[in-house]
């Protein structure tokens, strides 16, 4: 147990009155820095807005700090906060672990997960992480691909769960985690667009963007050619800021240097995106899906 004094543990005529951490004010305060606002951390920890709030405030008023600024878009970590999250962070993955140690673990072996190359830095390193601190005896192989690709390995049975994007109706047995518009992106201020025929930044065959892309352009018989090819959205993204290219991405992806194309260019409308898992129904797989439900997506 850890003892942090400071300034508010000063009651009763001066003497130091000493309160140990508490595990939950550590889950709630990382729930607020992860899912970045007060109102969506309370679900994530099933409490009311108000009672993550109340644990916020016995936590500064332990810590004798602020931990958050706060703002109409949302929590940012003040310095302070910086500092107390990896301690929080290790402190609740110890707790976890001996638990497991004591109580066992069910979920011990291991399992192969597939993705495409951009969730493989996006979001996967973020849902290892947190499968280590819940479940230590999970060990995951991962294996990214094209979205084509991630599919064909678990309809073929060598992953026990893919993560993808997609649109359109599943192909298969999935759960959506969350989804978000896709949109002509170009560089702010640029004139790829007006080029004709379009240029296009767009990844490999088999991504699901790119074929939502191609078949809109062809139903409006609207010309284009590849201008950029690249395996990951990083590479488009970089093309659209030269001003090489235009490109159908998540709205999410929009920044200061880059803007929707106009609606006077006349580009097709474009389908969502979604995020989706498809899992093979085992107890391991079942863990995956069920820590991928608990963290912020789009």
């Amino acid at each position: 147990m850890i003892w942090l004094p400071s300034a508010a543990n000063l009651h009763h005529h001066g003497r130091m009155i000493h309160r140990p951490l508490n595990l939950e004010e550590l889950r709630t305060f990382v729930a607020i820095h992860e899912a970045g606002t007060f109102r969506a951390a309370a679900l994530r920890v099933h409490l009311s807005p108000s009672a993550v709030s109340l644990q916020i405030g016995n936590l500064e008023a332990l810590l004798g700090c602020r931990l958050f600024h706060r703002n109409a878009r949302g929590v940012m970590l003040t310095e302070e906060g910086e500092r107390l999250l990896p301690q929080a962070r290790d402190l609740l993955r110890l707790s976890q672990a001996t638990l497991s140690d004591f109580q066992g673990d069910a979920v011990r072996g291991g399992l192969q997960l597939s993705a495409p190359h951009d969730l493989g830095v996006s979001l996967v390193p973020d849902l290892l992480r947190r499968l280590r601190e819940v479940h230590p005896g999970l060990r995951i192989d991962v294996q990214l691909a094209r979205t084509d690709q991630v599919i064909e390995s678990f309809t073929a049975g060598r992953s026990a769960v893919a993560l993808f994007n997609d649109v359109g109706p599943a192909a298969l047995p999935v759960e959506d985690l969350a989804s978000e518009p896709l949109l002509w992106l170009e560089a702010r201020g640029g004139r790829a667009c007006e080029t004709a025929p379009l240029p296009l930044a767009v990844a490999e065959p088999g991504c699901a963007w790119r074929e939502a892309a191609l078949a809109a352009l062809s139903r409006e018989g609207i010309g284009y050619r590849i201008a950029y090819g690249s395996d990951t959205s990083m590479g488009q993204l970089a093309a659209l800021r030269a001003d090489l290219a235009v490109a159908a991405l998540p709205r999410s992806m929009l920044g200061h240097d880059l803007q929707e194309v106009p609606a006077a260019r006349g580009l097709p409308a474009l389908p969502r995106t979604h995020i989706r898992v498809a899992q093979d129904g085992s107890a391991l797989a079942g863990a995956v899906a069920q820590t991928l439900r608990r963290m912020p997506l789009r």
